[in-house]
């Protein structure tokens, strides 16, 4: 249930769904791959680049199977970081005027509610935080809450759903083999300037012209990558700077705020993707 505040709403964790269908277009069978997995209770990796759409799809796919079983699935995603414990994702004691009581995390609410449990950028948390989803993506589909001495059974309809950057690998921060081969991979890249110039025009509410720059200018920027850039302009900078265009700010400007200066701090790179914007926004 949903209470308001001001204009915001607030939800319990395990309440929040996605009502509205959001904008996604499919680039291959993703959404038949998802659908599958989820129907057979298999645990699904999604894997690519910084703002190649897999946040957006779990959306996509969360109100999709909502729509599709005729009750809401909810939706409750994790942001990974550093100093991600176990206890983050399962509960803790915490105390109050009435004494010590027991919290559950959104692992456990998820597992509980029977709802999508999304750990978006996985191999950000510690590796003995990561492992807590092992019982949970095999057979026994169950948590251990240690504390409480309880073993829970997820709900029937329960998916862990992981994400992570490729980009970002190294000995540090990586998958283990021991987790990575529990889930299904669905991998996904940029799209073709095409399908990227529906994204942008839809997104931002720009016109065709715009929209197919914008797209230009991202797939030849992403060509830097083999000069030195370390991450390519991803299609959200881009709709970012399609929304500053229509809100007035001049196309090159809102190009070096939405895309130059978001990107890279090098100042080699400045000027080569200052020179591919001037040729693009003459």
């Amino acid at each position: 249930m949903a209470t308001k505040s001001s204009d915001s709403k607030n939800y319990k964790i395990e309440d929040y769904s996605i009502q509205k269908e959001p904008f996604y277009i499919p680039v291959s069978d993703e959404v038949q791959v998802f659908e599958s997995a989820y129907n057979q209770k298999v645990p699904i990796l999604l894997k690519g680049p910084t703002g190649t759409g897999k946040t957006r799809f779990v959306e996509y796919m969360s109100w999709y199977i909502s729509n599709n079983v005729k009750k809401s699935v909810p939706l409750i995603t994790v942001a990974c970081h550093e100093d991600l414990t176990a206890s983050d994702l399962v509960g803790r004691y915490l105390i109050d005027s009435s004494g010590t009581k027991w919290i559950d995390g959104p692992l456990t609410r998820a597992v509980k509610s029977g709802g999508i449990c999304y750990l978006d950028e996985i191999v950000e948390a510690r590796k003995d935080t990561t492992v807590i989803v092992h019982p949970l993506t095999d057979h026994r589909r169950i948590l251990t809450i240690d504390k409480l001495g309880e073993v829970v059974e997820a709900a029937d309809g329960f998916l862990m759903v992981v994400s992570y950057n490729p980009g970002y690998q190294n000995a540090l921060k990586d998958l283990k083999q021991s987790t990575r081969q529990r889930f299904v991979a669905i991998e996904f890249d940029f799209p073709s300037a095409e399908l990227e110039t529906k994204v942008l025009k839809e997104e931002a509410g720009i016109d065709d012209s715009i929209a197919e720059s914008l797209a230009s200018l991202g797939e030849k920027i992403r060509n830097l990558t083999d000069h030195g850039l370390a991450e390519a302009a991803s299609t959200r900078v881009l709709i970012y700077a399609g929304k500053l265009i229509k809100d007035g700010i001049e196309p090159r400007r809102a190009c070096q705020v939405a895309v130059t200066w978001g990107i890279t701090d090098d100042k080699k790179l400045y000027r080569s993707i200052e020179e591919i914007i001037s040729a693009i926004f003459p």
